[in-house]
């Protein structure tokens, strides 16, 4: 595989009306192959999967190489340490993509399963069965491993996918795309079923937006809050995402202390910036005399800085006192808002108020309080006694993901290969007209 280390800037010619000419292009040769797809067996796309995991072994050194020129550029140019981690590739990583696609590549078919089937007193047999949705846009930002996972999970939906990277990750996400062309044609499928945008220009998310004259039938961004904010304001397609990851753990008074310290800390501190990171501590007042401050001295040990409310402050001194802004924050840092709050009612009206109905989770012993937390809480995510970091479809058995719904059409919570899939009814008679 041959190493491009510079991608062209935007469509060479730079007018709004070459990108859209090239950008119109993709969406038609997509919608070309889409109804291939849709028709592809199980054996072609797992086969395909397989091929592409290996392409991703094979070329690990030119991966590499191409991740180096972006990490170099982000660096330059001031990117936080964060952003960096999120963009820089490493061989254990590069393998963890591949492991990830043959997890997918596991797992059923979803396409032509039968979700439900009845049969009507007139003697039809009706079934819901699952179809590809047909073209997917993918608009990401610094993560280089989505263009694996997007394009995998997009190939064993039956769907075509149209991927659009972050900038700075141009040389990298170019390079696994090329693994992902190999794994096609190794299996004879078009490479027009993943797609990646050859441009940096900005000017080509907007065109995806727009539909691409119609040829996308949805779009999942991944990224930041400006991003999904774009996407949301101008999508003239369906959207799957979620803008923010505000997500809560409420220590209830049945709390295991010791549980809990393990769950906070994992929640806040595992990775800070990723949507599924826990940014407000609900603590229960009946247990705060015993619980607050050790909860706070674990965060704080682990390099987390704290905002607490006026109760946190007077238990724990040193605190910061939160403002109003803290509690709807997403701060994706190193740092998390405490609150007192008075039992369970009180936590949940908390969490409907401030909360993004991403990611929430109960610490008790009490399984009533935590049905009920589970039931009450609109979030598309909701635990018990787990780590809010568990928000991740490769956690839930998906393979992987490629991010997560927070509305309530269609997708909610990860969205992998069934959220992929849309469904229609098969109807069988025997001759049966309608009087």
């Amino acid at each position: 595989m041959s190493l491009a280390t510079e991608p062209r800037a935007a469509t060479d010619a730079g007018s709004d009306a070459a990108i859209a000419t090239d950008m119109n292009a993709l969406g038609r040769q997509a919608r070309a192959v889409a109804q291939r797809l849709a028709n592809a067996t199980t054996a072609e796309k797992d086969s395909a999967l397989a091929a592409i995991a290996a392409a991703l072994r094979r070329n690990e050194e030119e991966i590499l190489a191409a991740n180096a020129l972006d990490v170099s550029a982000a660096r330059g140019s001031g990117a936080a340490a964060s952003f960096v981690d999120r963009l820089t590739l490493t061989p254990a990583r590069i393998e963890a993509m591949a492991k990830g696609i043959e997890e997918i590549a596991a797992l059923p078919d979803p396409v032509g399963s039968v979700i439900a089937e009845w049969d009507r007193p007139n003697g039809l047999h009706i079934e819901r069965v699952r179809t590809p949705l047909g073209v997917v846009g993918i608009i990401y930002e610094s993560r280089p491993n989505v263009t694996a996972d997007a394009g995998a999970l997009c190939l064993k939906a039956g769907n075509a996918a149209i991927l659009r990277g972050g900038s700075d990750s141009f040389r990298s996400s170019t390079a696994i795309h090329r693994c992902l062309v190999e794994g096609l044609a190794a299996a004879g499928l078009p490479a027009a079923s993943i797609q990646t945008v050859p441009t940096r220009d900005r000017d080509a998310v907007g065109q995806m937006l727009a539909g691409l004259d119609g040829t996308i039938d949805v779009i999942v961004p991944r990224g930041g809050k400006s991003l999904v904010e774009r996407v949301q304001k101008e999508a003239r397609v369906p959207v799957f995402a979620h803008l923010e990851g505000v997500c809560h753990v409420y220590v209830d008074r049945a709390a295991d202390l010791d549980m809990a310290k393990a769950i906070v800390v994992n929640a806040k501190m595992r990775r800070v910036g990723v949507c599924g990171a826990a940014e407000t501590l609900l603590v229960d007042k009946a247990v705060a005399a015993s619980h607050l401050k050790p909860l706070v001295d674990a965060l704080q040990d682990a390099g987390c800085a704290i905002r607490g409310d006026a109760t946190t402050c007077d238990l724990v001194p040193g605190v910061v006192p939160a403002t109003e802004a803290d509690w709807p924050r997403e701060y994706l840092d190193g740092i998390i808002a405490v609150k007192v709050v008075d039992g369970l009612d009180a936590a949940i009206a908390h969490i409907a108020r401030y909360g993004s109905h991403h990611t929430d989770a109960i610490v008790t012993g009490d399984h009533a309080a935590a049905d009920r937390f589970l039931t009450e809480v609109d979030s598309a995510i909701v635990l018990h006694n787990a780590s809010t970091q568990f928000a991740d479809g490769g956690e839930f058995g998906m393979g992987a993901e490629i991010g997560i719904a927070t509305g309530r059409m269609h997708a909610r919570g990860p969205v992998g290969v069934e959220q992929l899939t849309s469904f229609k009814y098969r109807v069988r008679g025997a001759g049966q007209i309608r009087p």
